[in-house]
């Protein structure tokens, strides 16, 4: 038995007093004694900590019964403190340990922590195995956490009965959009591009009135060509079009994916699904090497120029001879100007161009930098100073500060961007130098009219005079006049396309919920129907909620009309239906399929599906007959 995976020092507690997310209550180590634990000292914004997160997730599936990943938010933003924040990032990136907001760095200095990512390994006796800074695979982790596993299952010391943690995720409701990262606006076809990422699809929809032409992309996340019933996208963000084609960053797909608009096709055209790890690539065939986070494309020409937010870069692939390589940033993080492959770039999210030169949104350095289109020419900064200066002040260029920007969009000379973190639209004039806000507060939150509010926006694009903004923690898009700055929630129509896919072999997907039995008397009876939606809510008027009635066992109940499917549009609750009691007992079953949205703006819609299963015994000398049921959407 080897000592090498034992720990020698014991972990420092938790400190009391902070806020858990994934978790009913605060955990403490000592509760934890049996398991291996692994500590990820990560921060949200951070592209090598959104790359630890997979390996992580295999890690928890390859050792479920042995192991417990608790992740410590350390961050690097004011605005990523804050615990609201922190939930959307868990439910954004699908994560399924409990998470502490360390939002004064207790933890993080109590176990020495120098740099995002970092991995803490401790024992199943609370003792410090080592730990490890920078990205890791789970296979070379995985070996390590399998030794300390071997080691102390020698000693009889693992504890191997399962825990379950109450995710964020069963508490919060399914939006129509889901974390919508970018967006593109075509005025000459008509069209609005929506990155729906956390759905892992893009929708087609009418700029003129929000309705939605088509769905690209089956819903589910993986690495698939074809239909667009059947294609598949990972994290799908920026996007370019050139007539009847669309190319798509499919970020963690670390692909680059070609969409035939009119054939309906979906085919990969860079990039091999797995992500880049070498520090500098020199590129090559365009399907024969690894990308690592595409973030954002912008065309010019055969030249598809797409933000490398995993290595620091901005890349081009030549799309008539298929090579792909890199453009601009040495694959340092930094904020450093000069030659273009001398320069250093820091995660670039957001990409445009006026056709002289590119703009980045440079989110990790709060910088928007400026990239010249000639080979021979420099990388300089426009906004921004070094990966740890930021903040939210308008002025000279010199002086302004934006705080982790993920979007730009050049028009009629300005800069339009999404100034993620401070919730603004700011405007940056190249030529003067000058920064000043143009939509947002400051405050999050989703708010119309003429002093808008927006929560963390992450892409822009602009048409006949409007604005199109991917408010990524709202789930809408918004849209806002060029001259007046008044913003408005876009309404999608004919969102019951958008309906999630079935998660089983059953056409249901939904809540089953099992109501206690009722008794009723025999004879004509009434079934009354009551729904309760969250405070401040209704259902859409732009698609059709329904109810599905039908009991299976005896013919228990008969509808008198006839009716078995009721289409809700602007219903009054309770709603009564006659029906027809018999002897006998079976199950009630009542099937809701619901499309509501905020009271106050429309656009921000949810999907709720939920079966209701009733058992009723019908019998003389009963109760009266009459058979309530009430949903409550929670």
């Amino acid at each position: 038995m080897s000592e090498d995976y034992m720990g020698k020092v014991a972990a420092p507690e938790f400190p009391e007093g902070l806020e858990w997310l994934n978790t009913r209550r605060p955990l403490a180590l000592r509760d934890l004694r049996g398991k291996v634990v692994v500590l990820d000292f990560w921060t949200y914004c951070c592209i090598n900590c959104m790359h630890i997160l997979p390996e992580l997730k295999k890690l928890e599936r390859r050792f479920e019964r042995e192991l417990v990943v608790i992740g410590v938010h350390s961050a690097k933003f004011p605005a990523e403190r804050e615990t609201e924040n922190i939930r959307q990032a868990i439910l954004r990136y699908g994560i399924e340990h409990p998470v502490v907001n360390d939002r004064d760095m207790l933890i993080w200095r109590l176990y020495g922590a120098r740099a995002w990512p970092t991995l803490v390994l401790i024992d199943p006796r609370g003792k410090i195995v080592g730990q490890v800074s920078g990205e890791i695979t789970a296979e070379v982790f995985g070996a390590v956490i399998a030794e300390v596993i071997g080691t102390f299952d020698a000693r009889g010391e693992i504890d191997r009965r399962p825990i379950r943690f109450e995710l964020e995720r069963e508490r919060a409701p399914e939006p129509v959009l889901s974390f919508p990262g970018k967006v593109l606006a075509d005025a000459a076809s008509g069209r609005l591009f929506i990155a729906d990422s956390n759905h892992h699809r893009i929708l087609v929809v009418a700029l003129a009135d929000g309705t939605i032409l088509d769905v690209i992309g089956q819903g589910e996340a993986g690495l698939r060509d074809g239909d667009f019933e059947t294609a598949q996208f990972h994290h799908p963000q920026g996007m370019a079009v050139r007539g009847e084609v669309l190319y798509v960053a499919d970020t963690e797909n670390h692909a680059i994916r070609e969409v035939d608009v009119n054939a309906r096709r979906v085919r990969t055209i860079a990039g091999t699904g797995q992500q880049l790890r070498r520090p500098f690539h020199p590129g090559g065939s365009a399907l024969q090497v690894d990308l690592n986070s595409p973030w954002d494309v912008v065309l010019l020409g055969d030249q598809l120029y797409i933000a490398m937010a995993g290595s620091h870069q901005l890349w081009v692939l030549d799309l008539k001879t298929k090579v792909v390589r890199p453009y601009a940033g040495s694959g340092y993080e930094g904020c450093q100007d000069g030659p273009l492959l001398e320069a250093s770039l820091a995660q670039p999210s957001g990409l445009t161009t006026d056709g002289r030169r590119l703009y980045v949104a440079d989110s990790e350095a709060s910088a928007i930098r400026a990239v010249d289109l000639d080979q021979r020419g420099c990388v300089e900064t426009l906004v921004g100073e070094d990966l740890f200066v930021f903040g939210d002040r308008d002025g000279p260029s010199r002086r302004a500060r934006l705080q982790h920007p993920l979007g730009v969009a050049f028009h009629d000379g300005v800069l339009y961007v999404a100034d993620t973190y401070n919730n603004k639209i700011k405007k940056l004039f190249p030529t003067m130098r000058q920064v000043v806000t143009f939509l947002g507060t400051g405050k999050a939150g989703l708010r119309d009219g003429e002093r808008p509010l927006f929560d963390e926006p992450g892409g822009i694009s602009i048409a006949d005079g409007k604005l199109y903004i991917a408010d990524t923690n709202n789930h809408v898009v918004r849209v806002a006049d060029l001259q007046t700055g008044r913003t408005v929630t876009l309404e999608l129509k004919g969102v019951q396309r958008l309906r999630p896919r079935p998660r089983a072999v059953s056409s249901f997907s939904g809540d089953v919920l099992t109501v206690p039995a009722q008794r009723v008397t025999p004879g004509a009876g009434t079934l009354v129907l009551s729904l309760q939606l969250p405070k401040g809510h209704k259902l859409s008027e732009q698609a059709p909620s329904l109810v599905s009635l039908r009991v299976e066992g005896d013919p228990v109940v008969r509808f008198a009309q006839g009716e078995t499917t009721l289409t809700l549009r602007r219903p009054t609750f309770p709603i009564s239906l006659p029906v027809v009691f018999r002897e006998g007992q079976g199950r009630f079953i009542v099937e809701w399929t619901l499309y509501y949205c905020r009271a106050d703006v429309g656009g921000l819609c949810y999907f709720a599906e939920a079966r209701q299963e009733v058992p009723v015994e019908v019998k003389p000398n009963a109760a009266a007959p009459r058979l309530s049921l009430q949903y409550e959407v929670k």
